[in-house]
């Protein structure tokens, strides 16, 4: 079975459910983005979150695809950074509890990275994230022995800031004869550096990861099914999310779409971009087609957004691996 290896932002996701939108605006969160704050930032947020009732999970876009991946059977491995804290410890027990390979980095001077994350009453969720540790990975702390034993290499599209470390670790993992997979992860993060976007997918990216916003910021193309074929033009495979409307996935000449999971009621959309990730990857890598592979991402990323945070219960898994089993066998 092909071996995943996921290289991230290691954070932790601190989850509060707001009964309006109104404490982003006093936050000066734009809902449904992801920003990065500082300390004073994350102190404002703290002292709101306080008073409210919180749920601590692992975070991180690639941690998280990687951590669905780990609960579907598929041998995984994580890259990241966390601090010598109680949240970098709840990170690294979290790998190991879900059988992923613990390549995690300690800095010895900045605390472990949190996500606070705010849901808004229709399951939207907005991120005031503290990179910390997290963003401290550097270049020459990729080393190819990191790499090796994997057959693909799965990365946030968060990294993007630090372009001579997301250089090393691709130009490491295509010496290594990995397919490299990026997930686009925020609209706002690909407007602000588009020219380096399209000189990773141009030159060494697999398969992308959009959303119908990062589509567009990509593209310019507000049309999902243009900006896809755009995509798919510069790489292997190319994926554009529309959220309920479902997915649209390409492969040279080969186009599909696959329609999202019913479902009664969101509780937190987080993570569905990155479930759906873990599921397509899953068929993709053991043989199955396009078509398959986005079903399984759909099963996912549907169940993901019924729960909390990304943790969902082993008897949830059971009845998600049986949906899949039944889509596979088709």
């Amino acid at each position: 079975m092909d071996k995943i290896i996921g290289l991230g932002n290691a954070l932790v996701d601190v989850l509060a459910t707001l009964k309006n939108d109104a404490l982003l605006d006093e936050m000066g969160l734009p809902k449904g983005s992801m920003q990065l704050i500082d300390d004073v930032k994350l102190q404002q947020i703290n002292s709101k979150f306080s008073q409210m009732k919180t749920h601590l999970a692992t975070g991180g876009a690639a941690g998280n695809t990687i951590l669905g991946l780990a609960c579907l059977g598929v041998p995984t491995g994580f890259i990241g950074k966390v601090g010598k804290d109680s949240f970098g410890d709840f990170f690294r027990n979290n790998l190991r509890k879900n059988g992923i390979e613990d390549n995690l980095l300690l800095s010895e001077d900045l605390p472990s990275g949190i996500a606070s994350t705010f849901i808004s009453p229709d399951g939207e969720r907005t991120f005031g994230t503290y990179l910390g540790a997290a963003s401290t990975l550097k270049a020459e702390e990729l080393v190819p022995a990191l790499f090796e034993g994997y057959n693909y290499l799965f990365v946030e599209g968060y990294l993007v800031q630090d372009h001579q470390m997301i250089l090393q670790a691709m130009e490491l993992a295509r010496k290594a004869g990995l397919k490299i997979c990026l997930d686009m992860a925020s609209y706002n993060i690909v407007e602000s550096d588009l020219e380096f976007f399209s000189l990773l997918i141009n030159r060494y990216v697999d398969i992308v990861f959009a959303n119908e916003e990062e589509a567009k910021a990509f593209t310019g193309e507000s049309n999902p099914e243009e900006a896809l074929s755009q995509i798919a033009n510069q790489c292997e495979i190319a994926v554009v999310k529309v959220g309920a409307n479902g997915t649209y996935a390409c492969r040279g000449k080969e186009k599909v779409k696959v329609d999202a999971l019913p479902v009664n009621r969101v509780v937190d959309t987080t993570g569905a971009g990155d479930y759906f990730a873990s599921g397509f990857l899953y068929g993709l890598t053991n043989g199955h087609s396009l078509e398959k592979s986005a079903k399984v991402g759909s099963i996912l990323s549907g169940n993901v957004i019924q729960v909390i945070g990304t943790t969902m219960p082993q008897e949830r898994w059971n009845e998600i691996k049986l949906n899949i089993n039944r889509v596979l066998a088709e």
